[in-house]
């Protein structure tokens, strides 16, 4: 089975369109922020989080629902395609329904190896959030979108990349959005090679 969480106006063939509101595309009106989900463990092999993630869990034990339920209903190997405005540009802050920044570094708390990375190195001002909720998903894929002005100015190399990652760590409006590719990794059942 193929989510499509928060879909709003943006359906996508061959996934199921979920939202909190009822559209003329949505096939399925659910309440992401209340669990459980209706889905079955396991049943999940990809997950669409178009700009709908920053929009959920505001409340922290909500959020960690949140991750907690999405990992139940995702296989092993499962993908899950998280498309998010940065938090320093002006599309994550002009919009009052964002209750959340969604960051690379926020999702490696998620991520059991590099939890466990930290506790062996002496790490501890990560959480490790991967163990304390029971999940586990590892970034597989990470692209960061740059706003337009600064897209140009690379690409004409006007700026290199040392420059644009100091004004990122800097400035607002650098970055505008991620597109960040999650895997969920369970454990083979006993006796499965």
């Amino acid at each position: 089975m193929k989510l499509n969480l928060g879909a709003g106006n943006k359906v996508i063939d061959g996934y199921l369109n979920v939202d909190k509101y009822p559209t003329a595309t949505t096939d399925l009106v659910i309440d992401l922020e209340k669990t459980p989900w209706p889905w079955e463990t396991g049943s999940v092999t990809h997950v669409a989080f178009i700009h709908s993630l920053e929009h959920m869990g505001r409340d922290t034990d909500t959020f960690l629902a949140i991750m907690r339920e999405l990992y139940r209903v995702c296989a092993h190997g499962a993908q899950i395609a998280v498309h998010v405005p940065h938090p320093r540009h002006d599309n994550f802050l002009g919009d009052p329904t964002h209750v959340r920044p969604i960051t690379p570094q926020m999702l490696t708390l998620f991520d059991r190896q590099k939890n466990d990375a930290w506790v062996a190195g002496g790490i501890s001002a990560a959480t490790p959030l991967a163990h304390y909720i029971g999940v586990d998903f590892a970034i597989a894929d990470l692209n960061t979108i740059l706003d337009p002005v600064y897209y140009e100015l690379y690409s004409q190399g006007k700026l290199d990349i040392d420059e644009l990652n100091r004004r990122a760590r800097e400035l607002n409006n650098v970055i505008a959005e991620y597109h960040i590719t999650l895997v969920a990794r369970k454990e083979a059942p006993a006796g499965t090679a």
